[in-house]
């Protein structure tokens, strides 16, 4: 069983074929083939000519996508690479997916596409349905609506304004909004703008939108110049000590240490700026992969009930089975559902859930031209699916445990470089001794074969995609392996 996620199924005709994930992707490559070292030669030709008119500076490579098969990434040189970086952890199962490509083909979904609806006016008369057959299929326990957007950084500041708007909604006790409210949101004035915060954790990333950067605290680069919103609180992230069971003690007591902090700090902007909602994710990814243990987030769900404050459990690199379970919060065993779970990346489409109680008050609220967008609904339809009938949650623990326990085997080699092994599912990183270090070796990976990427100042990640299996986790390894001896 998987926490409390239960993954419907619904008749469609592309999901009668086929059975396995071999038969799934038949013409996929079994190991990495290098022509070149990367870049090669013909993605600098083609960086060369995006230059004069786009920035190309944080390409990695140019992909020839039609070349692309299951866990294998090909560019434009012709190498082949097992892909464990996926797009910043967003593909779910697979390159050149033949379910979601027949899904896509579909009359209905060539329909959406060219006439591209507004959602939020006009939505087409199977959005009803499609809703229900997608994301009511994994909703959160508890959760029972949603509200679609376009990208993580837009969940997130949805559910940021709806944490807003509910959390004035019931200061008024439900009353309407007053004429003086109306007249001086126009100017940017209280009592129509209130000052109300939302309280972040050091070394989050939330996003690259206004609100959702002034809650990012990973990495100069993402804020640097950038206004921020004055006086959002910024809570300590547990740091914790690895491995967890020799630090028990100490980590708990640094837990502890930082819910003291956040209670302290929502009591001190009650009377100046008052904490409306804290946004938290289960994994640290961007800011180093760090962690907290479940009663960590119980106590501080148990903090947030206590001030009236909502529970924002950003799920957008987490969420859709990365860690095993098909939300990572479902491992906390929280005595409440949280109040909003945001999505995006494996999801292919992009949203929160959230309960019919904190849903705005008035239409045209939370609100956008778009509002999502059906054929990525259509997309994840076939990814639920088939999550469920080739069991890929299974596939997630059964090669996260291969990676980890290849990873502490190597790890506890005498003079090994990597540390702090950690993750859950194949949500897994390891840290190097410095940047430098960090930089090195996932260059040796991407020559070797292994499209590969870091995150925090010393950490190199690993999210692959839910179709990863077994003997990809070994030939993982055996890269890694060859990788750090080299250097």
């Amino acid at each position: 069983m998987f926490a409390h996620t239960v993954l419907r199924t619904t008749n469609k005709r592309f999901y009668a074929t086929p059975k396995t994930l071999k038969e799934l992707f038949p013409n996929e490559p079994s190991k990495p083939t290098m022509k070149t070292k990367v870049p090669g030669p013909e993605t600098l030709k083609l960086r060369h000519s995006l230059d004069s008119f786009q920035d190309p500076r944080s390409n990695h490579f140019f992909v020839d996508y039609n070349k692309c098969n299951g866990n294998y990434i090909v560019d434009v040189d012709g190498n082949v690479m097992l892909d464990v970086m996926c797009q910043i952890a967003s593909m779910p199962a697979g390159y050149n997916n033949p379910l979601l490509i027949e899904a896509v083909k579909t009359p209905q979904a060539i329909t959406e596409l060219v006439n591209r609806p507004c959602l939020g006016l006009l939505p087409d008369r199977s959005w009803p349905q499609r809703l229900r057959d997608s994301f009511l299929q994994c909703a959160p326990k508890g959760l029972s609506h949603v509200w679609v957007a376009m990208c993580g950084s837009c969940a997130n500041e949805g559910a940021f304004k709806a944490a807003f708007m509910n959390y004035q909604h019931r200061k008024r006790g439900g009353k309407p909004f007053t004429p003086e409210e109306m007249n001086s949101c126009l100017v940017n004035e209280e009592p129509g703008t209130p000052k109300l915060s939302i309280l972040s954790f050091k070394g989050a990333f939330h996003g690259r939108a206004l609100g959702t950067l002034s809650c990012t605290h990973s990495k100069y680069i993402h804020k640097i110049d950038v206004p921020a919103f004055d006086h959002w609180p910024i809570a300590d992230f547990p740091a914790l000590k690895y491995p967890l069971e020799k630090y028990e003690a100490e980590n708990k007591a640094e837990e502890e240490r930082c819910l003291k902090q956040v209670d302290q700090l929502i009591i001190g902007m009650a009377n100046s700026c008052p904490v409306a909602a804290a946004i938290i994710e289960p994994i640290q990814a961007e800011g180093g992969d760090n962690h907290a243990s479940p009663s960590f987030f119980v106590n501080l769900q148990k903090i947030l009930k206590k001030h009236d404050v909502a529970l924002i459990v950003d799920e957008v690199q987490t969420g859709m089975g990365a860690t095993g379970t098909f939300w990572a919060h479902e491992q906390w065993n929280l005595p409440h559902p949280p109040d909003y779970v945001t999505f995006a990346k494996k999801m292919a489409a992009t949203g929160f859930y959230h309960t019919a109680e904190t849903r705005a008050s008035a239409p045209y609220r939370n609100f956008n031209t778009w509002m999502g967008d059906p054929v990525r609904v259509i997309i994840l339809e076939s990814l639920v699916k088939q999550i469920k009938e080739f069991k890929l949650l299974d596939v997630v623990q059964e090669s996260g445990k291969i990676l980890m326990d290849g990873l502490a085997e190597i790890q506890n080699k005498q003079g090994s470089p990597i540390s702090n092994v950690r993750g859950k599912g194949t949500f897994i990183a390891f840290d190097m001794p410095t940047f430098a270090l960090q930089d090195k070796l996932i260059n040796l990976l991407r020559d070797s074969g292994v499209e590969s990427t870091g995150c925090g100042v010393r950490s190199v990640r690993i999210r692959p995609m839910l179709i990863f299996q077994p003997h990809h986790a070994q030939e993982y390894l055996r890269i890694l392996k060859e990788c750090l001896a080299s250097m």
